[in-house]
């Protein structure tokens, strides 16, 4: 009786990750017009003072529940700009490459996403000062049973196309003298991964430990305690040749810190252990 129970749990988990995945896809086709080419004139620079900022749907960046628009990086780019008077419009995206696209052809101008800074990236992106610390971490049903970077080896792990997550993999490949493969998703973004994990669509991928502990509260069954990279700075990010607009949200990011009840009040409801010391 009790195994059959057990069996019967076992399958209706697995069909609300079907659902979920389903219904997650079902989001993407309605939001993928967020992507929609440049030439559409809803995605071409505001022009003025307004700044341009691509946002990336995900639980800490920015949501949409109901008629609510949260997340981390929204709320605080919305006191940023009625601290310092500057307009900000929001181009919400769901591909990371969508939005490295917008920021190198000068459609946006800051890129907001989990994309953390590395040595490669620096090379060839400014980022602000850190927003907050996070970390990858290896997302598996944990029935897979991987407790230790070591097993990776020759296996292939997931992540969002155009994430510097695949810099790291390669090292640990090296650090390991054995490979770990690395496949790449080009629509959907880590919220979307951890579904497909959970689904059995896919056995492994990485994402910032940030989202995987929100997403593993909701979906039961997920392994997330593996860490894939150690703590990195979070930071959003700029074209080289924007050092004058990166100085100011420097400053800005100061002045907001300075005003303590309110960054304290939002590091609290989003972040918790995550913020920098």
């Amino acid at each position: 009786m009790l195994r059959e129970r057990q069996r019967k749990g076992f399958k209706g988990q697995t069909a609300l990750y079907v659902l979920l995945l389903a219904a997650t896809l079902a989001l993407m086709v309605a939001l993928s017009r967020c992507d929609r080419p440049i030439s559409q004139a809803l995605d071409r620079p505001s022009g003025g003072d307004t700044l341009d900022v691509a946002i990336e749907y995900s639980p800490i960046t920015f949501y949409s529940y109901d008629d609510t628009l949260g997340g981390y990086d929204y709320d605080l780019l919305r006191l940023i700009a009625a601290h310092s008077g500057r307009p900000m419009k929001f181009h919400p995206i769901v591909t990371l490459s969508r939005g490295l696209q917008g920021l190198n052809d000068s459609t946006y101008d800051i890129l907001v996403a989990q994309y953390p800074m590395t040595a490669a990236g620096r090379e060839s992106y400014l980022f602000t000062q850190p927003i907050y610390i996070d970390k990858q971490v290896l997302v598996q049903q944990a029935s897979t049973g991987v407790k230790r970077q070591l097993q990776l080896a020759g296996d292939t792990v997931w992540v969002v196309k155009g994430s510097p997550m695949k810099e790291r993999i390669e090292g640990l490949s090296r650090e390991l003298g054995d490979t770990i493969h690395v496949a790449f998703d080009p629509t959907h973004g880590a919220e979307q991964l951890m579904l497909r994990v959970a689904a059995g669509e896919i056995k492994f991928a990485v994402v910032n430990r940030s989202i995987a502990r929100l997403m593993a509260r909701r979906v039961q069954g997920l392994d997330i305690s593996v860490d894939i990279s150690l703590s990195q700075f979070q930071s959003w990010v700029l074209r080289k040749d924007n050092r004058v607009l990166c100085d100011s949200l420097n400053r800005w990011l100061n002045d907001i810190k300075a005003h303590k009840t309110e960054f304290e009040q939002l590091n609290t409801r989003y972040l918790q252990d995550t913020q920098p010391q």
